[in-house]
């Protein structure tokens, strides 16, 4: 459920027209709802009720500071993977020690931020990691608290581009591996281990893939605690897919009983890390038509946002539902088009083959769950300035990002740079 619905046939971010919105800050324009933001964390913090959990929002997903404000306010944790996210939490109110610290390439000084920062653990991915988190943190006179990052061979079953579960993938240890990982931790005085973390993957679509992945880290656990490694926490990971098209992902509820049931007997806390599925749907992409183009057999409708504000179309073939702000015309005929931008890239689209009523110059056409992976993964390609983003909360709007201007492509450039002098060593 969102609350993005129309009313008398004009469509509504909860009880604001997005039309108004538009009119209001212009396009290319990203519009959430706090209500469906609001309602997302709780039914899934509700749905692991009975269960000593931490809910981790996946920051990746969509790192507007009024975003992550609210989740923090929700009391839920956040799951990093740079130390620029971790700055942004911390800006946002977010208590440093419900961050998880994900990712596969930690610099040393993400690291000490971390650490000095107070973070609940970090997820390491490799040897080469836990050793570095070692010597940052004995540099430091801290013990680093870790957990391993377990990449348990499960198929998640979706794109390519987003499994992060299977041997191949660059995510994670293998079992075997974080058995002789845990091991070292344990004896290193710089070193508190904590737990062992899994994730395998994004819009997943069924709970098989979960239950699987949490049976083997599972069985990694009993064996640990055989040698007298004992872990505080397993985190889940995330990875619950929402709808974009005609998919149909188990609803929060289901998710959560299968959680609760394959962890049932274990004695400690379990974190989790959603992103899509917190935001995906809380989200749209307005954006104004600015003519009709027909090219041969093919129509084009060019609309102002462009793969620089929107890349998943192009980058993963996504699908997002496209239509009308305003109430359809009754006398609009029914094309098949493709929904373009003004970037210079034949990939530069957000929707083909798109049957719609036909818009006019001017028209407002809204892309749906644009929540998730959105802005978030938006640029300046092609020198374009980033669109604003807009929290609706009720009948009232805020301000959460303000358009960027041309002034802001060329900040921290200059056109002629001073030239420094480097000294080559003798050999």
């Amino acid at each position: 459920m969102n609350h993005f619905q129309r009313k008398r046939g004009v469509l509504h971010a909860e009880a604001v027209p997005v039309e108004e919105l538009a009119r209001a800050y212009g396009t290319p324009l990203y519009v959430y709802s706090t209500a469906t933001l609001t309602r997302h964390w709780k039914v899934l913090h509700r749905s692991l009720a009975g269960l000593d959990h931490l809910v981790c929002y996946a920051v990746k997903a969509n790192s507007n500071l009024a975003v992550l404000s609210l989740f923090a306010r929700l009391g839920s944790g956040f799951d990093i993977v740079s130390g620029g996210e971790l700055y942004r939490v911390l800006k946002a109110g977010g208590h440093p020690g419900k961050v998880v610290f994900s990712g596969v390439g930690k610099r040393d000084d993400e690291v000490a931020f971390a650490l000095e920062s107070g973070v609940k653990v970090l997820n390491v991915e490799s040897a080469p990691e836990l050793a570095r988190i070692s010597i940052v943190a004995r540099r430091m006179g801290l013990r680093a608290p870790v957990a391993l990052r377990v990449n348990p061979d499960v198929d998640p079953k979706t794109h390519p581009y987003i499994s992060t579960g299977l041997s191949e993938n660059k995510f994670g240890v293998s079992v075997d591996e974080a058995r002789r990982l845990y091991a070292l931790a344990a004896q290193d005085p710089a070193l508190e281990v904590r737990g062992v973390a899994c994730h395998i993957g994004s819009q997943i679509t069924t709970v098989r893939p979960f239950l699987d992945a949490i049976a083997r880290v599972l069985s990694l656990v009993k064996d640990l605690g055989k040698q007298g490694i004992r872990l505080g926490h397993v985190d889940v990971g995330g990875g619950l897919g929402i709808t974009y098209a005609d998919e149909e992902p188990p609803h929060p509820d289901e998710y959560g009983r299968a959680i609760k049931k394959a962890l049932s007997r274990f004695d400690g806390e379990v974190m989790l890390e959603p992103g899509r599925v917190l935001v995906g749907n809380a989200g749209v992409l307005v954006t104004r038509v600015l003519h009709v183009k027909e090219s041969g057999r093919k129509v084009f409708v060019v609309v102002d946002a462009a793969m620089n504000d929107l890349v998943r179309p192009s980058y993963y073939d996504a699908h997002h539902e496209i239509e009308p702000a305003g109430a359809p015309r009754k006398d609009a005929e029914e094309i098949v088009c493709d929904v373009v931008g003004p970037i210079c890239e034949s990939s530069d689209f957000l929707a083909r083959k798109r049957r719609m009523p036909r818009p006019v110059r001017g028209d407002l056409l809204v892309v749906r769950s644009a929540g998730a992976y959105g802005f978030a993964m938006s640029s300046n390609y092609n020198s374009r300035p980033r669109a604003a983003e807009v929290l609706v909360d009720g009948d009232g709007a805020r301000l959460a990002r303000r358009r960027e201007t041309y002034a802001d492509l060329v900040r921290g450039e200059t056109p002629e740079p001073e030239a420094e002098r480097f000294r080559t060593p003798r050999r």
